[in-house]
């Protein structure tokens, strides 16, 4: 799968606000240092779904069917998001490369 990579404020800000659905292409976001994230889905029109990473690149936690126009904060310290088309296979634990 491909995937464009967030660093800086304003892409972060910005994500898919106002972007297609995802198809085969994924929004990865990195942060400092690990910490609970909060994600909008404002000027989003389709729900995805989001892992949130530690600094060992190992899914912590999952939020599925992130719908638009809504608001979510992780439960658990992440350094890393990724957002995914809806449905995607993956599990806690699970070490991601990109």
């Amino acid at each position: 799968m491909k995937y464009k990579l967030c660093r800086n404020a304003l892409n972060k800000a910005i994500g898919l606000m106002f972007s297609k659905p995802l198809k085969d292409k994924s929004l990865v976001f990195v942060f400092n240092k690990e910490k609970r994230i909060s994600l909008h889905m404002l000027f989003v029109f389709y729900p995805i779904d989001v892992l949130f990473l530690n600094k060992n690149k190992r899914i912590v936690e999952i939020k599925k069917n992130f719908r638009p126009f809504s608001f979510y904060i992780s439960k658990n310290k992440a350094m890393y998001v990724i957002e995914l088309p809806i449905g995607a296979e993956y599990n806690i634990g699970d070490r991601v490369e990109f």
